[in-house]
């Protein structure tokens, strides 16, 4: 831990983020026991958000507090011993982490130069050549594909999905160990059309194609309300099991594999 303070010690006293509540313990996001850190701020204002205390990047609220890279590193270094015996490591979440670039480019070259294993869980919406050095540090990365069609995702998150899907092909091209994720929600995006589109997106651009399918959940509702946020619709809605193996199905006869970190 000495030398992993001391590399950073010309960081910690100026340089901080905000983040929401890391998660140590965690087998969902990535190989092995990870911590998650949740970095605040996110470009997407997807309408069955988990985390919308996520959208604010600059100050804190109720859920979201500041943290300093000496912090981070302390927190870290007494999880060690679960990720040497699982194989296990650190995941970038939010929110957005790419929207605090520069803290997570920070966090990010410290952790890797130590030899962490390091995964991200991004919604793609970023400029590449910005992000690119970060993401040659990742073992993983995770992104998500929330809905194929550009004026449907307009109309979910508030942007369109052109430069998602431009990345996703960036980060293929330079075989970056990337997985697609699909939120599955009833009522946005669990046609067959959609999905077999995805499946078929997935499978031309990225060399061992792999989607994970993350089912819809209502964990984050409370949220919502202490915050005074329009609550997602009640038209959005967990799929059923049937209906996981019927998409799952399709995703496989596209020739991508299924696989999952649940």
């Amino acid at each position: 831990m000495k030398e992993l303070l001391m590399a950073a010690s010309s960081f910690t006293k100026n340089q901080s983020g905000f983040m929401m509540q890391p998660q140590n313990y965690s087998v969902n996001d990535g190989d092995g026991i990870r911590t998650v850190l949740f970095l605040s701020g996110c470009p997407l204002r997807c309408k069955w958000c988990a985390n919308p205390e996520s959208f604010a990047s600059n100050g804190p609220n109720s859920f979201i507090s500041e943290y300093t890279i000496e912090a981070i590193l302390n927190l870290i270094d007494r999880q060690r011993v679960f990720y040497r015996f699982s194989n296990g490591g650190i995941t970038f979440s939010g929110g957005e982490p790419t929207v605090q670039l520069e803290f997570l480019d920070t966090l990010s070259r410290k952790l890797y130069n130590d030899g962490f294993d390091l995964a991200i869980e991004t919604c793609g919406y970023f400029e590449f050549n910005k992000v690119k050095p970060i993401l040659e540090r990742m073992h993983k990365i995770f992104v998500d594909i929330k809905v194929i069609d550009d004026i449907k995702h307009t109309g979910f998150t508030e942007k369109n999905n052109k430069i998602i899907l431009d990345n996703i092909k960036k980060m293929a091209a330079l075989s970056y160990p990337v997985v697609i994720r699909i939120p599955v929600i009833e009522g946005v995006n669990t046609t067959d059309e959609n999905i077999q589109k995805t499946a078929a997106f997935v499978k031309k651009y990225i060399p061992h194609p792999k989607i994970e399918l993350l089912p819809y959940h209502e964990f984050g509702t409370y949220k919502y309300e202490e915050l005074n946020i329009k609550k997602p619709s009640e038209d959005f809605k967990r799929p059923t099991g049937d209906k996981l193996f019927h998409l799952k199905n399709i995703i496989e006869q596209e020739g991508v594999e299924v696989v999952s970190y649940m």
